[in-house]
């Protein structure tokens, strides 16, 4: 299973489309690339999506790999295999973290989710999204209102989360 990433934070991103990833990202990033070592740039992929999405996903390679490994599994020529081939090898792009744990975000997906002068990072589990501060503050309050309608104050989330399997 691909470590985790936690957190959320906000970055400057530069008139070169640089920006810094959380330092607690990039030991995982590290952690998560099979053939980094100390003195080579990490790998990651950067998923882009369709284009009404409004933020990047970036995975991790171990986390990359075992999509590749549940992809696979998946009926050759179904449409669900097709939508998810199109999406994380169609609509992705394979980079690198630079010496200075920088990741350079190609224009066109600048353009893509809006990102300017900040990207805000927040975990999803085995990978994070990269958005517009803005964009993403609108949908998380468009989010919490729609929870809030569904949910009693005092909800405990983790109370969706389906049981260990047994062990022994």
């Amino acid at each position: 299973m691909a470590r985790r990433f936690r957190g959320s934070d906000t970055f400057k991103v530069d008139a070169k489309g640089r920006v810094s990833i959380p330092a607690p990202f990039r030991r995982v990033i590290e952690a998560s690339d099979p053939d980094w070592k100390e003195g080579l740039r990490p790998n990651i992929v950067i998923v882009y999506g369709p284009d009404n999405q409004d933020w990047l996903e970036v995975y991790s390679m171990e986390a990359v790999h075992e999509m590749d490994e549940q992809i696979a599994l998946m009926q050759r020529g179904s449409p669900e295999r097709l939508m998810v081939e199109e999406r994380m090898y169609g609509q992705s792009l394979e980079t690198q973290i630079d010496d200075d744990g920088r990741l350079t975000i190609p224009q066109k997906l600048r353009e893509k989710v809006g990102l300017s002068g900040e990207a805000f990072f927040i975990s999803a589990g085995d990978y994070f999204r990269i958005w517009n501060p803005g964009a993403y503050e609108a949908k998380a309050t468009r989010r919490s209102q729609k929870l809030a309608d569904q949910y009693p104050e005092d909800f405990d989330p983790r109370s969706l989360l389906p049981p260990l399997p047994q062990k022994g």
